[in-house]
This record gives structure tokens, C-alpha cells and sequence, in this order.
């Protein structure tokens, strides 16, 4: 006999001698439990569940597991909403049989319903800002080396890129894809553009941003800036980031994963799933990681893994751009030039990326869209073509491509012009005390 089925059976004899000298049911009960481990487990301190505790315990769990399925619905129309996927959103609730009659689905749905109907096409200027890799730790990179320019001048630090995002989110801005400013309409092999204005939330105003090649060539490892994109133990992208002590460190040291950080603290930031452009060139590599065969010993397994984040952030809601694959001036290159530029961006870096229809220009260099170069571009699918104007935004759509221009957010623009960035947030409020 067990230990404890020893002290049940002692506590049985206990009752009936306490029950014999007048002992109340209350105190015996009590004290049983006490002595079993089911203090206030049963009604009454019954040592034992009996038919009908055991039919309300059943009631009770069936009751709180559909609540708990009510709520995850509810939880989950709520998320798809912040995200502005209103449709999806009463959709959720609508499907749901347990929700039918639930007041506060009834009072999701009609809130829903009004948001979609506030939404508006939006007329005014539609900026893009263009970002490079983040300073991490300004001490490494700005330490007068001859890297030191480089960062200080093409690139702004991660406090800088957070104090942006917080300054754009307060005013009322939100992300948008690129693609939604036009509409394509395919006869055959042939696809028409027109423009198209977006439908946002009453109150927001749309953004475009991207990354200007990410391919992590300017840096070194232990300057202060990360060197690569992986995906960290959970599958989500971050940057591997070496700081001063000489350790690896996997997290938000760049563009994409502090943006998916601050998407994550708002969601309403992102309209329905929208991140950003990342382009890429292909001659220096990827991610950094070198794809082209006789570049590193290990290409075939970094294509693999250019594969694997590639997929992982088209899924987060990144969108792809070309720079050439020589991410050299297009505008200045002969057509056969530009010809075999294009190809071999498309067969090394294309191919790992997927289809991809926006072409960023190395440096502003646009080609001249009355001759034979641009029909190339256009013939090989890039439809969305994006140059740089700082102190201004451009955005055209015509039957063949949608041309846009773009604001490099830099730290040589923030020192020599920081008026250029005015419309979206004052220069002085955002830098790093630390520069």
C-alpha cells in the first residue's frame, strides 16, 4: 500500500472516531482535504468528486474551452483589422458559429465596417525613402580608419533609423507596397499600366521605403555595423552583428529586423502586410553571401541559404529590386552593356530572389526612356523603375512602366542638406546625440 493510501486510510479512521465524539462533516471534510492535498479542489472539501461535481466540472471546461476559441477568433479578426485587412477581418467573424450571436463580434464587425468605409484614394505626393546598413555602435565605425567616411557618410546609425520610424509613425504615415500605385492589365504577352491612386485609412498617408543594395560589401566585421542577414533559431530574418567584445550576436542591428521589430509593436504601421524594396546587385554577393561559382569555395550553399531568407522575406512582405548586377551607372552603358549587366543579374541573382519587376538605379543613373535601352529594361519585366531626386518626389505611370524617384537618407545628406528630409521629419530631432 502507498504512502498516501496509507494516510487516506488513516484519515477514514480519524472521521469515524471524530464522527462518534460529534465532530461536525464541515471540520472532518476540512481536514481531510487538508490532509490529501484538495484544500478548496471540491465542493465542501469533499474528499472525493462526486456524479454531480464531476457534470459541473465537465459544464465548466466545455464552457471555458469554446470562450477560449471565441477569444483566439476574436484575437485573430483583431490583428488582420489592425493590419487594415478589414475584409478578412469581418470575413473571420462572420465564419465563426460560436461568434454568431457574441455581442462583442457583432460590435467588431460594425467597427470594421466603418473603418473600411472611411478608407479614401489618396492624391498628394507619395515619398520613398531609401535606406543603407545602420551604425550600431558609432565608436567602432567612427573611428578615423579609412571605413570611417564611408560610414559616416552613406549610412545613419540604428538610433537615427529608430527615431525615424517613430517620427513617420506619430505623423500619420504607413507603409505601402510600390505595386499598388498602378494598375496592370495583361492582353497576351503584353501588360498595360495605368496609374492608380492607393485606397488608405482616413487620417494616413502612404510611404514607400526601401534598401539600397543589401549586399553588405562596405563593411568589415567588428567595425560597429552588421554583416549579414540569417535566419536566427525561430526562422526570422535578423543580422548577425559583432560587437565590441568580439561577439557574434544574431538580432536587430539592421534595416529589416528592426523594422520587423517596430512593425510588431505596431502593426498599424504596415498597410496589410507592406515592409519595403530591397535591391540588390549580385557582384559583390547577396545578404552577404556570395552566390557567384568561383567567387567562395561554399557558393552553392550560400545560394541556398540567399534562397531560404529570400523566401522567409517575401513571405514578411519584402519586395525585391535589381541594381544591375555591376551596380555600376546604367544610364552610362552601352546597350550591349546593359544588355549582359541585366542577364547576368538575372540568371545569378534572379534566380534566387523569384520574379522581381522593380529596378532600382545604382546612384540616380537613369537610362533615357526614348530610346532602345529602356524598351530592354521593360522587355525583361522591370516595370517599376525608381532613379533619386533628394529634395523632391516624382512619380509618373504611363502605358509601359511606373517611374518614381527616391530620397537616400544618408548621414552627408543629413550634414550638407538637411532641409531635404523636411517633409517628413526635422534632421535636428532625429540624429543620434552620439554623432
Amino acid at each position: 500500500m502507498s504512502g498516501r493510501n496509507k494516510k487516506i486510510l488513516l484519515m477514514f479512521s480519524l472521521a469515524a472516531v471524530l464522527l462518534g465524539s460529534g465532530c461536525s462533516r464541515k471540520v472532518l471534510n476540512y481536514q481531510v482535504a487538508e490532509c490529501i492535498g484538495t484544500l478548496n479542489k471540491y465542493e465542501n472539501n469533499e474528499p472525493v468528486e462526486t456524479p454531480k461535481m464531476k457534470a459541473e466540472r465537465e459544464q465548466r471546461e466545455s464552457e471555458e474551452a469554446v470562450e477560449k476559441g471565441k477569444e483566439k477568433v476574436l484575437k485573430q479578426a483583431q490583428k488582420q483589422a489592425q493590419e487594415y485587412h478589414y475584409e478578412e477581418a469581418i470575413a473571420t467573424l462572420q465564419s465563426s458559429e460560436e461568434l454568431k450571436e457574441d455581442e462583442r463580434a457583432l460590435e467588431a464587425i460594425a467597427e470594421y465596417q466603418r473603418a473600411q468605409e472611411s478608407m479614401y484614394e489618396y492624391e498628394g505626393a507619395i515619398g520613398h525613402l531609401c535606406f543603407t546598413n545602420l551604425v550600431v555602435d558609432m565608436k567602432l565605425a567612427f573611428d578615423g580608419d579609412e571605413y570611417a567616411p564611408v560610414y559616416q557618410q552613406n549610412m545613419i546609425t540604428l538610433e537615427e533609423f529608430t527615431n525615424i520610424l517613430n517620427t513617420l509613425y506619430e505623423s500619420g504615415y504607413i507603409l505601402i507596397d510600390i505595386h499598388s500605385l498602378a494598375q496592370e492589365d495583361e492582353a497576351g504577352q503584353r501588360v498595360t499600366m495605368s496609374a492608380k491612386l492607393p485606397k488608405i485609412p482616413e487620417g494616413k498617408k502612404p510611404l514607400i521605403l526601401s534598401i539600397e543594395n543589401l549586399d553588405y560589401s562596405a563593411v568589415r566585421n567588428g567595425d560597429g555595423v552588421a554583416t549579414r542577414l540569417e535566419l536566427d533559431e525561430n526562422g526570422e530574418v535578423a543580422a548577425r552583428y559583432t560587437d565590441d567584445g568580439g561577439h557574434d550576436l544574431i538580432g536587430a542591428y539592421d534595416v529589416v529586423p528592426v523594422l520587423e521589430q517596430f512593425i510588431d509593436e505596431h502593426p498599424d504601421f504596415s498597410f496589410q502586410n507592406a515592409r519595403g524594396i530591397i535591391s540588390v546587385s549580385g557582384s559583390n554577393g547577396v545578404f552577404g553571401y556570395q552566390v557567384e561559382e568561383g567567387k567562395a569555395a561554399d557558393y552553392e550553399a550560400n545560394q541556398d541559404t540567399v534562397k531560404q531568407i529570400a523566401e522567409k522575406l517575401r513571405a514578411d512582405g519584402w519586395t525585391f529590386a535589381s541594381q544591375g548586377y555591376s551596380y555600376q551607372y546604367l544610364g552610362d552603358m552601352s546597350y550591349e552593356t546593359l544588355q549582359e549587366d541585366i542577364t547576368k543579374w538575372e540568371t545569378v541573382v534572379g534566380s534566387l530572389l523569384g520574379e522581381c519587376d522593380t529596378l532600382l538605379y545604382p546612384y540616380g543613373s537613369e537610362v533615357d526612356y526614348t530610346t532602345e535601352k529602356a524598351q530592354l529594361l521593360i522587355n525583361e519585366g522591370f516595370r517599376y523603375l525608381v532613379g533619386i531626386w533628394s529634395d523632391g518626389d516624382h512619380l509618373e505611370v504611363n502605358e509601359e512602366y511606373l517611374r518614381q524617384t527616391r530620397r537616400t537618407v544618408t548621414g552627408y545628406v543629413f550634414e550638407n542638406y538637411p532641409g531635404n528630409y523636411s517633409t517628413y521629419f526635422s534632421t535636428a530631432n532625429i540624429l543620434d546625440p552620439a554623432r
